[in-house]
């Protein structure tokens, strides 16, 4: 109860019409959980508490918690954990990006709704960091971002593995024959050792990196395993921030501006970091009223390479980056193309954050930036008649020499028609062709699941072949390789020129000169364009499927709800 502005216990009183009366029910009631007048005094720092016996993402959430705590009463103020919705990418019917605006919007009424002077946010697994910060900014309490951590590798018998790149990696070999379902179920028991998101630089690495570039992380807290003592010492001073953030306020909003999303956007292209973190990001910028310009965004991956030597890009875990130093390695090697004045959470500079860490020493997982893992960016944009408003190619983890093919569509209607028929025997498809599959995008699914990396048809992997030129309007797992073109926009359900593609038609992919053409002539799909008809989904009439299916946008602008964006008042990245 710290003041008469409404901080603390007073903040955000529950209606009754009488403001003392309302003060002193609350008083009473959290007294009944053993608070004393001097603990309710206090400035208050929420936590959000996203365990679940289906996340083992989050398996230590309450073992940060106790840290955040601790670091929250060193500092003078009192911790409260609270409950929202918990996503795991693999418990998630039909997919985890369908729940994410629903975990956003939980999020944000939690805040909003309860006393807190400022909010830890502990997350891990892929949607649960992007629907925290889109909630956290539009709430507009101070708040810091924790993450639960990568997991540890494992070993199954000589061989370095952990998810997830190594669980698609061994799937594909036993689609393909070359592993039988004895190793398959050795490798089942391996691949997850313990508690932690995914140790390669899929999604949940992504998000960590690219929140801690972007200043709503404590310096630091991106990399380090979810098991380990360092993590449970970045709780703690995540703890200690937010308690600052509670006497000292600072929003999100004067963290997370233009130049601060030009800084991870940067770390994204940097890191080959996950496709997926191009839509997350899209939408907390949009969240903040900021527009995402995918051209911009490409022109910075001309110039900027990736240096990061992590799995699907290259071969390594995030234990290693932790170990080689961190966020902090790669963005010393990125400093003149980084914003060095923007404000972080500490309340300090981005750059007075890098000039405090420890010095560097000698490590092989930061490449540096003159002698890159890759020449480029992770991922470049492409467009054409088959995606006008663009599509995403991770073009550090495909085939170089698929990255200029032109073959004939074999499509597929949706995920359904896909699974049906990708290994059907009599399947006329052929290593050169191109897979096209429908009807899988934000309506389309719905949801945007990560159905983009198709599987290699059986009959063809059989023969050795490990990637083909595949196309969607889908989503992949960041864990995920391959030349694969994502994110196609607009997408099918709504009517895009994806929808229009027959097999047999011939399909240009460029990526060199970011173009994605269909040869088919304008009169001819304008023909196809008349027989068009939207998918019609079981349930849509009603509660959360009808009011995702109503208002979601499309990827380019974050698949975020129409109604919870606000009007846009910039762009990023923007061209200097």
């Amino acid at each position: 109860m710290t003041d008469r502005d409404g901080r603390g216990l007073r903040k955000g009183l529950t209606s009754y019409g009488d403001a003392g009366f309302s003060l002193f029910l609350r008083k009473a009631f959290i007294k009944g959980m053993g608070y004393s007048d001097d603990a309710l005094e206090r400035p208050i720092v929420g936590i959000v508490d996203t365990a679940s016996g289906y996340n083992a993402c989050h398996a230590n959430v309450p073992d940060l918690i106790e840290a955040v705590k601790r670091g929250v009463m060193l500092a003078g103020a009192l911790p409260v954990p609270f409950p929202t919705i918990s996503i795991h990418e693999s418990f998630s019917h039909p997919t985890s990006m369908f729940l994410r605006n629903l975990m956003a919007m939980d999020t944000e009424e939690m805040i909003r709704a309860q006393p807190m002077d400022a909010v830890v946010l502990i997350g891990g697994c892929d949607k649960t960091v992007p629907a925290q910060l889109m909630g956290a900014a539009s709430a507009g309490v101070p708040a810091i971002q924790l993450v639960t951590g990568p997991m540890l590798t494992g070993r199954h018998r000589s061989e370095r593995v952990g998810a997830c790149t190594d669980c698609r990696r061994f799937w594909a070999r036993h689609r393909a024959g070359e592993v039988d379902a004895t190793e398959i179920a050795e490798v089942n028991d391996r691949l997850v050792p313990g508690a932690g998101t995914c140790g390669v630089m899929g999604t949940a690495s992504t998000m960590a990196l690219t929140v801690e570039a972007l200043g709503m992380m404590a310096p630091g807290g991106a990399t380090a395993p979810a098991v380990s003592a360092d993590r449970r010492r970045i709780a703690e001073t995540t703890g200690q921030i937010a308690a600052q953030l509670a006497t000292q306020p600072l929003l999100p909003s004067a963290i997370m501006t233009e130049k601060a999303f030009e800084n991870a956007l940067t770390v994204l292209l940097a890191t080959g970091g996950s496709t997926n973190g191009i839509v997350h990001l899209a939408a907390i910028a949009g969240r903040c009223g900021l527009s995402l310009d995918l051209d911009a965004f490409d022109r910075i991956g001309r110039k900027v390479p990736v240096l990061v030597d992590l799995k699907p890009s290259g071969q390594n875990y995030m234990e290693d980056l932790h170990a080689a130093g961190g966020l902090v390695s790669i963005l010393r090697e990125l400093k003149p193309h980084l914003h060095l004045d923007c404000l972080t959470v500490t309340g300090r500079t981005l750059g007075e954050e890098m000039d405090a860490a420890p010095a560097g020493w000698q490590q092989d997982i930061v490449a540096p930036f003159d002698a890159p893992i890759y020449p480029e960016g992770g991922m470049a944009v492409v467009r054409g008649n088959l995606a006008p408003g663009g599509a995403i190619v991770k073009q550090s983890a495909a085939t170089p020499s698929l990255l200029t093919h032109r073959g004939r569509a074999v499509v597929f209607s949706s995920i359904a028609d896909m699974a049906e028929r990708v290994d059907a025997p009599d399947l006329d498809v052929g290593p050169d062709d191109v897979l096209v599959l429908q009807n899988a995008g934000p309506i389309g699914a719905p949801g945007m699941p990560e159905a983009g990396y198709m599987p290699i048809p059986r009959k063809i992997a059989a023969t050795g072949v490990k990637d083909m030129v595949r196309i969607s309007d889908a989503r992949m797992s960041g864990t995920a390789s391959g030349t694969i073109v994502l994110h196609v926009t607009p997408e099918s359900a709504a009517g895009g020129p994806l929808a229009l593609v027959r097999t047999g038609d011939m399909i240009e992919l460029d990526v060199p000169g970011r173009r994605l053409h269909l040869d088919v002539s304008d009169a001819e799909l304008a023909e196809r364009r008349l027989s068009f008809k939207p998918p019609v989904h079981e349930g849509a009439d009603r509660g959360y499927k009808k009011l995702f299916l109503d208002t979601v946008l499309q990827a380019d602008e974050g698949c975020d709800f129409d109604f919870l964006v606000p009007e846009k008042t910039g762009r990023v990245p923007k061209d200097r």
